[in-house]
């Protein structure tokens, strides 16, 4: 009985472990978008599959309260500042600031958190790049403040609408707030989810 009980958990425990999905499976698991709990914002297909449902099946309660937050609330009125949802795990920063110019910006990088970047109103660009091809350190890691600058030569540049969302890991490096055309204002949602 014990045997049989240990068993069963070991099955269910695998099918919830993301790292022995197939890429297949792990298509399947985000394009279901169950996860999102309703939320109605396109992902972007720069997101990591793979490392977004690793850290889904290890903090679940966490990604569902975020989702639920972005679809309870209307993102448009709430207020720039800080909302807490767990604490230092789980937090939103709404800001509102103008599009800046790609030479005034350095690419940065988290090692705590995940970044959940959206656009709610206005439009940006955002470069991003592996951590690994960065080839000058512009300030090193802050521990206290989880960020670290730095430059790197090519990046991929995303275009963030209030129609997507996108998520940052921390072998993302990610350059947010460049301006299209004309420096513009922006409102923007970060929700900060301890990895």
């Amino acid at each position: 009985m014990i045997v049989t009980s240990f068993l069963g958990l070991f099955a269910c425990s695998s099918k919830n472990d993301p790292s022995k999905w197939s890429a297949k499976k792990t298509d399947q698991w985000f394009s279901g978008r169950e996860w999102l709990q309703g939320w109605d914002v396109k992902p972007d297909s720069s997101i990591n599959k793979t490392e977004f449902a690793k850290s889904y099946y290890s903090h679940t309660e966490r990604w569902n309260k975020a989702f639920i937050f972005l679809r309870d609330n209307d993102l448009t009125q709430l207020e720039a500042k800080r909302y807490d949802l767990e604490g230092d795990s789980l937090f939103v920063m709404v800001s509102d600031y103008n599009t800046k110019n790609p030479e005034d910006a350095n690419y940065e990088a988290h090692r705590k958190y995940i970044d959940l970047q959206y656009v709610v109103s206005g439009s940006e660009l955002i470069d991003l790049a592996p951590v690994s091809s960065k080839d000058s350190i512009v300030s090193p890691y802050d521990d206290a403040k989880d960020i670290e600058f730095m430059t790197i030569p090519n990046g991929k540049e995303l275009l963030a609408t209030p129609n997507r969302f996108f998520l940052f890991f921390p072998v993302d490096a990610h350059r947010p707030g460049l301006k299209i055309g004309d420096n513009a204002p922006v409102k923007k949602i970060v929700v900060k989810i301890l990895k």
